[in-house]
């Protein structure tokens, strides 16, 4: 077996001593995210003062809900007449303003999904997708044209999950 020198003992201390405190942070921080509670909640903050009066009865869903860091934002549509180029800018207008209160934005969208109420409508749609924002790496995205249509009579709707 070779001799080492005293300082070459030492060195391979302060390096087994730094990994071990490395993988010792390291635990720590994934004990720390793991023992936090995950629950369902609204990211969107508080109103202050009254709330809007209420137009009709209330939908039997959320327009948005957060778990940990993620959020996933309800299907807008474009309830007026226009071309879908209108529609879907409108709709991309509305689910950002959404990302953005609730403290995210379009470059953190990890899927899309939508729904355009004729298939024809694909390449009028995606010209409009295609300028937005999304960061360097696209969002994953299904897009369908439901047998049945949209509700509302829209050309569009697009729902979306991202990240806080």
């Amino acid at each position: 077996m070779e001799q080492q020198s005293r300082r070459s003992v030492i060195k391979n201390a302060v390096k087994a001593a730094a990994v071990a405190t490395a993988g010792a942070i390291t635990a720590e921080k994934i004990s720390a995210q793991t023992s936090t509670k995950l629950e369902k909640r609204s990211p969107l903050p508080v109103t202050q003062g009254a709330a809007a009066p209420q137009t009709g009865p209330k939908p039997p869903f959320s327009s948005v809900v957060a778990y940990g860091n993620l959020i996933f934002l309800s299907g807008v549509g474009a309830h007026f007449a226009g071309t879908v180029q209108e529609q879907t800018a409108y709709v991309l207008d509305q689910l950002e303003k959404t990302l953005t209160s609730s403290g995210s934005s379009l470059e953190k969208v990890l899927k899309v999904s939508v729904f355009l109420n004729d298939i024809k409508d694909f390449d009028a749609m995606n010209s409009v997708y295609i300028q937005r924002v999304w960061g360097q790496l696209l969002p994953a995205r299904t897009t369908v044209s439901p047998a049945g249509g949209i509700p509302g009579n829209s050309l569009v709707e697009i729902d979306m999950i991202a990240y806080i």
